[in-house]
Parts: C-alpha cells; sequence; structure tokens
C-alpha cells in the first residue's frame, strides 16, 4: 500500500505535464501571430517603396473611388469638384500606365501606333473630352467600375503579403468582385456606348462643346479596336 501512494504522485505530475506543454503551445502560437501582426506595417512599407509605381496606381484608384462617392453623396465637396477629381485621378492613372507600357517618347509612327493603341490613352482621352462638361453620374461608371476593379486585385495582393488569414470580410468581397470580372468589363463596355448620344444632347443644349462627340466617337473607335478588353467590339456590335 504505501508504494502504490509513494508511485502516485508521479503519475500525477505527468497528468500536469500535459496542459502545461499545451498553453505554452498556445502561447508560442499566439506569439508568432502577433509578431505577424507587428511585422505587417513593415511588410506594406517596404512593398509600397520596392512597387511605387503600382501603389501609386493603387492609391490612384482608391481615390477615384472615393471621390465617386462623394459625387454621389456631396456632404464635404460639390459636385462639380468630385466629378473633376474623378477624371483628374483617372488623367493620372492613364499617365502611369502609359509610363509602363510605352517605352521612351519618339517622333515616329510606330510610337504614335503604340501609344494610340494602348487602353491607357483611350482612358486618357475619356478624362480631357468630359473634364470640362456639366457632371453626370453616367460618365463616371466607367472610371468606377475599372477602379474597383483593379483596386480590388491589388488589395488581394496586399492581404496576402499581410497574411493569409487577415480581413476575411475584404478577401470575401474582393472574390464576389473577381468573380464578376467579366460583368463588370460587359458593362463598362455598355456604359461607353449610351455616353454616345448623352454627349450628343450635351452638345444641342450647349452643356458641352461641339468637338465633345466628335472626339467621342473616335474614343468608342478606339475602344472597339482594344486589345487588352474584349468587350467593347461586341458590345459596339450588339
Amino acid at each position: 500500500m504505501t508504494t502504490a501512494t509513494e508511485q502516485q504522485p508521479p503519475f500525477d505530475s505527468a497528468e500536469n505535464t500535459g496542459p502545461d506543454s499545451s498553453s505554452q503551445r498556445q502561447q508560442a502560437h499566439h506569439g508568432q501571430q502577433g509578431d505577424q501582426g507587428q511585422n505587417a506595417p513593415a511588410k506594406l512599407l517596404q512593398h509600397f517603396q520596392t512597387n511605387r509605381i503600382d501603389s501609386a496606381l493603387w492609391a490612384l484608384r482608391l481615390l477615384a473611388i472615393f471621390f465617386t462617392v462623394g459625387y454621389v453623396l456631396p456632404i464635404f465637396t460639390s459636385q462639380q469638384s468630385a466629378f473633376s477629381k474623378v477624371l483628374l485621378a483617372n488623367a493620372a492613372i492613364s499617365a502611369l500606365r502609359l509610363h509602363q507600357c510605352v517605352p521612351a517618347f519618339s517622333f515616329s509612327r510606330e510610337f504614335l501606333a503604340r501609344l494610340f493603341a494602348e487602353d491607357s490613352c483611350h482612358y486618357m482621352m475619356y478624362s480631357l473630352i468630359f473634364f470640362n462638361i456639366r457632371p453626370i453620374l453616367l460618365v463616371l461608371i466607367p472610371v468606377l467600375l475599372y477602379s474597383v476593379l483593379h483596386a480590388s486585385s491589388y488589395s488581394l495582393k496586399l492581404l496576402d503579403l499581410i497574411g493569409q488569414n487577415s480581413w476575411w470580410g475584404a478577401r470575401f468581397v474582393i472574390l464576389i468582385v473577381e468573380f464578376q470580372a467579366a460583368n463588370i468589363l460587359k458593362a463598362t463596355a455598355f456604359c461607353e456606348i449610351f455616353i454616345m448620344p448623352y454627349a450628343l444632347v450635351l452638345t444641342l443644349m450647349n452643356h458641352a462643346g461641339l468637338m465633345t462627340p466628335i472626339m467621342y466617337y473616335h474614343y468608342l473607335v478606339m475602344r472597339y479596336s482594344s486589345r487588352r478588353n474584349p468587350y467593347p467590339g461586341p458590345a459596339v456590335e450588339g
């Protein structure tokens, strides 16, 4: 009996080591998560410094989305100011994209042909065409849809950089946007077509210059021959 009672404490102590070890593992796991949370801003800052143009494009697209919401809900600014800022952000995005896609400037037919074949050149023309007209939401919808689509894909890359298990709500919204990417591009193409009669109406009402529908017609022609986005062509034919 005394031998059994003497052997019992080691058995009890062995059982007590189980919860202690599991708690240590949990503390280590939480410590790793804390380290990841602390390293997330540093990773983002390093990524922004390494990919400055892509990061600037992402920030400009977020600004375009923000000012479009500001146009719909003019609480902090006027609709005219928000309208102009959306088009300015779109022009800046197009300029940066042209800087990435088109080589150094040169006075040659090949350079001009490549310049006008780029979608970014089309979008810059879009901003210039409607910058001085009467504000309307229809003009901002293509800019908004493109900004949402591209900003979502880059935001997912940033979330992956932070960690696989971060911001599940944002990831779910981004996955929905990417799943509807084809429909978003189709909606953008149809919206660009509907703007053409609106440009004619603006000209007849003296809210736009005579060159506005002419320039926009050439814009639609270039969008019809787009190489990156195949949806404007079928939308025009349909």
